[in-house]
């Protein structure tokens, strides 16, 4: 027999408050009496990769400045907290305001210049306690009281982004180089290695994807170095060679042929054209700005 205090209806949730619709609605969902098939049948595990993708889609719609979408994004994102919290209710482990009650806690305690008597006027004042901080939390949280500066860098982070947490931990132990000099022979270093494995008669798959890594994880380090993200960096590549491909897409089949067809030449040519369009198109934006500077500068002096 299902819970008589809890809600089963459509009517019966409308009237509760927004944050407790959203735990009744998930608990409705995984109840084994009547709930949602697909539903009950989610683990941690199965639900790990639409929470990395919902939090992907929030970055996304940060990117593009869409405060609508983001929204929705964020009430994706914050489902998926609400559909871990429920399964980890279920079983007694904690719930939904036990996670956020350990992340307030969290916050006071990294923020005592806020909530306590520590001083920290500067943001980087504040980067290096929050820092020192989480440190002393690794450090109790270690087994065997032996704490590493690279504990507490998750596995299951994307790649380059466990990269650029790897060696910055490492460099907090002067684990680094101090210049790009050595960061742009290093990355020289690895592209040789990666090419002699290429040219070897029978490249073994294991040794290339090792040299790969090397080289990757080098480019990561000169990424870190330029204090540029390197996810941000390749991910602003991706959409640009997006809009080129479209551009040389709609150009070739614009007549009814079928781009596999075409040749390389003629997509290469197209290709140079929809990056040139768009350098006169940035060129464009660009002096349309300054004009506007000049316009604006103008009538502030008038």
């Amino acid at each position: 027999m299902p819970d008589s205090k809890r809600p089963t209806s459509a009517n019966d949730l409308e009237s509760l408050p927004p944050l407790e619709r959203l735990l009744a609605v998930m608990a409705r969902l995984r109840d084994p009496d009547g709930g949602c098939p697909w539903d009950l049948e989610q683990s941690y595990a199965t639900i790990a990769p639409y929470t990395i993708e919902e939090a992907y889609e929030v970055a996304d719609a940060i990117e593009r400045e869409d405060l609508a979408d983001l929204k929705d994004e964020l009430g994706d994102l914050l489902l998926q907290v609400v559909f871990h919290a429920q399964m980890a209710s279920e079983e007694r482990a904690f719930d939904f305001a036990a996670v956020a009650a350990s992340v307030a806690e969290k916050m006071i305690r990294r923020h005592p210049h806020v909530f306590g008597t520590a001083e920290a006027e500067a943001a980087a004042t504040v980067t290096v306690n929050w820092e020192t901080i989480k440190a002393a939390e690794r450090a109790a949280k270690a087994k065997d009281g032996k704490p590493s500066a690279l504990d507490g860098v998750a596995r299951g982070l994307p790649a380059l982004l466990r990269a650029v947490k790897l060696q910055k931990r490492a460099a907090r132990v002067s684990f680094d180089w101090g210049a790009v000099a050595p960061v742009l022979a290093k990355i020289e270093e690895e592209l040789d290695e990666l090419k002699s494995e290429i040219a070897e008669d029978q490249p073994h798959p294991e040794r290339l994807q090792d040299e790969l890594g090397d080289l990757l994880f080098a480019v990561v380090n000169l990424a870190r170095h330029l204090k540029i993200d390197p996810e941000a960096a390749l991910r602003h590549t991706n959409n640009k060679f997006e809009r080129r491909f479209r551009a040389l897409e709609a150009e070739l089949t614009a007549g009814g042929a079928d781009l596999a067809e075409v040749g390389l030449e003629a997509m290469e040519a197209a290709w140079q054209r929809a990056k040139a369009a768009e350098g006169e198109m940035a060129g464009r934006e660009a002096a349309a700005e300054t004009n506007a500077d000049s316009k604006r500068q103008e009538e502030e002096a008038s």
